[in-house]
């Protein structure tokens, strides 16, 4: 129960992104005085150009792949002519389309979260926000004729959730016609011919992933030994087989020096000297936080050297009265994450009682295609000693469900405590890896053993009777 205060706690918001906007809405639910400062529209970068979007656009790869894979389960798809004859038909992409239908959605869902918050009681003021001390900030407002205007916003509480923007390197500067980041790309009226993708990190490889299976020819170029270095080794190889396979061209242990436009395209030097031509590239080099310049150091904020906000497991920064939220902290950009810090910040500002986040706990989710899904302690962290654990994989292919649907790839694996038994982590690959990984969340959640989640009945024949035929394979004898 939150605690009573003798006027109504203010809170200030800046950034309306999925941290923010949580805050908003969780302090107008304690009956705080809430103002929420966005300066392009609520959601923020993850519901307008980055996670709505982009997810959208995979959900579209994915229907193209089902279609241009179905003769494998045998449908088969034709046409007939004027004189009958069947014809089979090639699988087109609409890109135009598809993009207007995603932006159009992004549009939706972040008016939807504006109404929401309007309804609540929370006041929304659209500007650049500034720290002007711990205590106030300053709102640079839309340019009339007489400049621009300015609006002050007091409050007791501040929540910051500026969020970041895409890392931008000299040598390759996005234009937005040929060389672009992750949120120009949905401006593209024509699936590109040859996409070259500097990067080999999430976005790098979800978006690699995609626009092949949308008909692009896509070379990755990855400074690794693999796509995806920080994640599962076996499930970064298992993409990487697909990606392959698949017809994409994967430049292992390459760095691009530059890209540069040519005169119908753009091509990429390589640090060796190698050169790549291609019609267009998405540069996916990493992010940087939205902090410069808002007043964190003025107000007493302490950042980090790659300009993140430190913060604490909920939310606070070392000024008391201040807390930041979501990828412009130095904690775990996800949007989930950055829902969890915002909520926690305002529960824990108005005295509610509150769960500080634990990261081990947090699941993530790479949406290529299969998925790849990740929660608790990893393989290699059990390998070096880090915890003490066994390891079980089982392959999708063994599963009956996944034969049924054609799945070839993937496998699902559970890290358990080598003394009692208890889940400590999980890997799944495969197609919705995001739904099936919760289970086992749940299970490192309210640390059930392996026994205990072989117990559970899971439906036959299933994908998800993978974690439990995983489960039963590491029975603790007693």
């Amino acid at each position: 129960m939150a605690y009573q205060f003798e006027r109504k706690q203010r809170i200030a918001v800046l950034g309306g992104g999925p941290g923010g906007y949580e805050a908003a809405l969780a302090g107008a639910q304690l009956g705080a005085e809430v103002t929420l400062i966005e300066r392009t529209g609520v959601g923020g970068s993850a519901v307008l150009t980055d996670v709505v979007p982009s997810k959208s656009l995979i959900a579209t790869a994915e229907a193209a792949t089902a279609i241009t894979e179905a003769t494998e389960l045998g449908v088969q798809f034709f046409t007939r002519t004027d004189d009958g004859r069947p014809v089979r038909p090639e699988v087109a992409v609409n890109l135009s389309a598809v993009n207007q239908r995603l932006l159009r959605l992004a549009r939706s869902q972040s008016e939807d979260m504006k109404k929401l918050l309007t309804r609540s009681g929370v006041r929304i003021v659209q500007g650049e926000g500034r720290l002007e001390g711990p205590n106030r900030i300053v709102v640079s407002t839309a340019k009339g004729k007489t400049g621009t205007d300015f609006d002050a916003v007091d409050a007791d509480t501040i929540v910051v959730s500026v969020g970041a923007s895409p890392r931008v390197l000299e040598s390759a500067k996005p234009d937005g016609e040929r060389i672009l980041t992750w949120t120009q790309l949905y401006n593209l009226k024509a699936t590109p011919e040859h996409l070259i993708v500097v990067g080999s990190g999430v976005t790098g490889a979800e978006f690699a992933s995609a626009y092949r299976a949308l008909g692009a020819e896509v070379t990755l170029i990855s400074s690794r030994d693999q796509v995806l270095p920080g994640e599962d080794a076996d499930a970064a190889a298992v993409i990487e087989n697909v990606f392959t396979r698949n017809g994409m061209t994967v430049l292992s242990k390459s760095r691009a020096a530059s890209v540069t436009r040519t005169k119908d395209g753009v091509v990429a030097t390589l640090s060796d000297g190698r050169t790549v031509e291609g019609s267009h590239c998405l540069m996916a080099v990493g992010a940087i936080p939205n902090t410069a310049g808002i007043g964190l150091e003025e107000a007493g904020v302490q950042m980090t050297e790659s300009g993140h906000i430190r913060v604490n497991r909920v939310a606070r920064t070392s000024m008391p009265m201040i807390y930041a939220a979501g990828d412009c902290s130095d904690f775990l950009p996800l949007a989930s994450v950055a829902s969890m810090q915002g909520r926690t910040a305002v529960y824990h500002a108005m005295g509610d009682a509150v769960n500080p986040t634990e990261l081990r706990n947090v699941t993530s989710n790479i949406f290529t295609q299969p998925e790849i899904a990740t929660v608790g302690w990893s393989q290699k962290q059990i390998e070096e000693g880090l915890v003490r654990g066994m390891i079980y994989k089982l392959p999708l292919s063994e599963n009956p469900r996944a034969k049924m649907m054609g799945i070839k790839d993937g496998f699902v694996k559970l890290f358990a405590s080598s003394g009692s038994g208890a889940v400590i982590g999980g890997v799944v690959v495969a197609p919705k890896a995001s739904e099936l990984i919760l289970p086992i969340a749940i299970a490192i959640e309210h640390r059930l053993t392996v026994d205990e989640v072989a117990l559970a009945f899971a439906v036959y024949p299933s994908l998800s009777g993978s974690i439990t035929d995983a489960a039963r394979a590491m029975h603790i004898v007693n």
